[in-house]
């Protein structure tokens, strides 16, 4: 079966959100275009968590040695909920991430589980076979404002613990710490 990928250059928007209450969300990447088209993917936190903070070093990096004028933070400007209906092209696999110098961009792929381990040239390649991808090219504010989100995202979930830093439910829980007391 042939690879689909759903590619977006420059998206008006490319953000992390989420689905649900805190405890049971469900995270996603989702990239809009000016024609209305929006894709969604779905991703685990830990893998939200990874893209920001590797794209902050990709960007870290890129502002050091490359003649590129990167921003060095970004506040978050878009603090708007997914672009309903988010439906789930995709679950992630794995993810990509490059520097297009000769486009001043960042690529952020993300591929699609399938039945066979995900091979790491398949990742960012133009292929006519392989898994599913959602790739999008954005540019370095993007991509610093992507971040902000990101992490503003992560970080709205539950509240840990003082003692253990396990997440705390809303009916509290059993702390390791307390042997097994109810906090």
């Amino acid at each position: 079966m042939p690879r689909q990928v759903h590619l977006f250059d420059r998206p008006s928007r490319f953000v992390a959100g989420t689905v649900g209450q805190p405890g049971d969300r469900t995270f996603y990447l989702q990239a809009s275009d000016g024609t209305g088209r929006t894709v969604s993917v779905a991703l685990e936190k830990n893998q939200v968590q990874v893209l920001a903070d590797r794209m902050a070093e990709l960007l870290d990096e890129v502002a050091g040695r490359a003649d590129a004028v990167i921003p060095p933070d970004a506040d978050v400007d878009d603090l708007d909920p997914l672009t309903p209906p988010v439906d789930e092209e995709f679950r992630v696999a794995a993810m990509g991430l490059a520097w297009d110098g000769s486009e001043q961009a960042v690529v952020v792929e993300a591929v699609a589980a399938g039945e066979e381990p995900i091979e790491e040239d398949a990742i960012l390649s133009d292929a006519d076979e392989g898994p599913d991808a959602l790739r999008v090219t954005i540019t370095p504010m993007a991509a610093r404002a992507f971040i902000a989100r990101a992490r503003r995202v992560i970080s709205a979930g539950r509240p840990s613990c003082p003692l253990c830093s396990l997440p705390l439910d809303a009916t509290g829980h059993v702390c390791p710490r307390q042997n097994g007391y109810r906090r």
